[in-house]
């Protein structure tokens, strides 16, 4: 009997007034699996997220967590819901009142109710996972580089050990070499933490480096989902147009003209 997935979505739909987004995505994500879903902007990737997340509403479909639908939950029980959930936001999303520290543990403090000393502690301890010194946690967001506020971020999607992490478009901004750092701390945060992640990224290095499995995004469709090793051989125009970036193919760029 095949195990039941972290995240089963079925037939998803999401639109915004006349403007359908999602227009019936399957998509699965087993237990401990890293997926990674790419994508032009405006396919609706985001939306995705947020629709398993709980704070958009889907218009049809299912989205299993665990084998339970939690597309109506409401109260206490999308709280409990939402409580599975780690998120490295893009742009980090860091708070600039709060010390790093604070910005760390606040899931521990807010929903877990943890004392301040033993969530500072825990916060320290997520920050050295992830390459960052104890004098580190009293500074404040302004005062770090946009790398080391990317693995504040880290450190902050990990810190409660979620059960799930999402990655939304985690090496933005970032130079190469900084990229692959914070590629190589998420593959290294997720197995320590034993999470299953669920990424999306226009970034095909980070794409291959830290998925297990790809799936691609295009015109609120999955239209193409396999192992991260076949998708230089995936057979697809729009995937190997987009892996590639060519100017030429299937999709194309709309451009306004003076």
């Amino acid at each position: 009997m095949a195990p039941v997935p972290k995240i089963d979505l079925s037939g998803l739909v999401k639109g915004f007034g006349s403007k359908p987004v999602l227009r019936g995505i399957d998509l699965s994500v087993n237990k401990g699996e890293s997926l990674v879903i790419i994508g032009g902007s405006g396919t609706g990737k985001s939306v995705t997220l947020k629709c398993i997340l709980g704070l958009l509403r889907a218009d049809q479909g299912k989205i299993l967590i665990d084998g339970q639908d939690t597309t109506r939950l409401r109260g206490e029980a999308l709280d409990a819901h939402q409580a599975k959930f780690g998120m490295l936001f893009q742009g980090s999303a860091l708070f600039d009142s709060l010390p790093v520290w604070k910005n760390v543990a606040f899931k521990l403090i807010q929903a877990q109710h943890l004392p301040a000393k033993e969530a500072k502690d825990r916060a320290i301890a997520t920050l050295a996972s992830v390459g960052l010194s104890p004098e580190i946690a009293d500074l404040y967001p302004a005062e770090l580089s946009g790398g080391m506020q990317k693995r504040v971020a880290l450190a902050r999607a990990i810190a409660a050990r979620p059960e799930i992490i999402f990655f939304d478009e985690p090496t933005t901004g970032l130079d190469p070499i900084m990229a692959d750092v914070i590629n190589e701390l998420i593959v290294k945060g997720v197995r320590e933490v034993g999470a299953t992640a669920l990424s999306i990224t226009h970034d095909m290095a980070s794409a291959r480096k830290i998925a297990d499995r790809i799936a691609m995004l295009y015109e609120g469709r999955i239209i193409w989902h396999g192992p991260t090793r076949d998708i230089d051989h995936s057979g697809n125009p729009y995937v190997d147009q987009f892996i590639h970036g060519r100017a030429e193919g299937p999709i194309k760029m709309q451009v306004r003209r003076a």
